[in-house]
């Protein structure tokens, strides 16, 4: 037994090795739905326990006078207001803690902004159709998102950074609209360079694939962490994600295998104080490939 000498230096470790794993940087998962009819629904992609962020995916026509339009591939036609019944599965997920924003963009669609009044509007429409505002068409129904995630990769590449401020202005102290954007890992992106730079962004899912400048080669880390230390120390936002494909066939390149992300990455960048975890494209590859079960317990 311990004498009370001895026992004040035992409990200040125990204090100390307490506070380290408080602040230890445990990571989430956000997964990308809705572009593959085969992925299962938001209820079923929530209750695998794996994911902390649902990207629905994507809002793919907007801005510059055109009607905005939402594609969710073999999911629902939304022509017909079919995808209003994922209301409630969109709340099943929230009940969950897991936030579900709508990403808006993609790689293919017809969208860009044409001026600051232009991104104005596009903000009202997110606001009334998705989020807390009210319309007689709400696509997802009177399921309220948390946020708006930027994916663009298309169109004109201005006016993002006032798209962001108008979003912004909704939020409440009890409803922040979130915003959160998937770069490419080139930087600054060409798209929401702008946008990041207002600081206003939660989290950023940064793309280290497609672009080999930037993203893992079979062997070689370099290029990824030189790119992730770039993200990290050049942008004001509360976390970074490394964003990765969840299967081979999810991208043309980058694809990394657990046990290299594991044992020679994760190690590495969770070091940064802006680590958020790891960003997957998307729920079809993942189910596919089990790439976030064999990654889960390391982010």
């Amino acid at each position: 037994m311990a004498t009370k000498s001895q026992a004040k230096p035992i409990l200040f470790l125990l204090v100390l090795v307490s506070a380290l794993i408080g602040t230890s940087k445990a990571g989430g998962i956000a997964i990308y739905w809705g572009q593959n009819g085969n992925e299962g629904n938001l209820t079923a992609t929530c209750a695998t326990g794996r994911y902390a962020y649902v990207n629905i995916a994507f809002l793919n026509q907007f801005g510059n006078g055109s009607t905005p339009g939402i594609n969710l591939a073999g999911h629902c036609n939304p022509a017909s207001n079919g995808c209003a019944f994922f209301s409630s599965q969109i709340k099943s997920c929230q009940r969950l803690g897991i936030k579900v924003m709508l990403s808006i963009g993609g790689g293919a669609g017809s969208y860009t902004l044409a001026s600051k009044a232009d991104a104005k509007n596009v903000a009202r429409y997110l606001w009334r159709n998705f989020l807390g505002g009210s319309s007689r068409s709400r696509p997802l129904g009177d399921a309220v998102l948390d946020g708006i995630d930027f994916d663009i990769e298309l169109g004109s590449t201005q006016h993002y950074d006032d798209l962001a401020r108008y979003l912004s202005a909704h939020s409440k102290r009890r409803r922040k609209v979130y915003l959160t954007a998937a770069p490419q890992c080139p930087f600054p992106d060409v798209f929401v360079g702008a946008a990041l730079n207002t600081g206003l962004f939660d989290y950023v899912w940064v793309q280290f694939y497609n672009n080999p400048q930037c993203q893992y080669t079979s062997g070689n880390t370099t290029n990824l962490l030189n790119s992730w230390n770039t993200w990290t120390s050049s942008i004001n936002t509360k976390k970074i994600f490394l964003g990765l494909p969840a299967a081979p066939a999810a991208a043309g390149s980058g694809y990394i295998p657990p046990n290299v992300l594991t044992s020679q990455i994760l190690p590495v960048i969770k070091k940064s104080s802006k680590y958020g975890g790891v960003m997957l494209w998307n729920k079809f590859y993942d189910d596919s490939n089990g790439y976030s079960a064999a990654i889960a317990t390391s982010v």
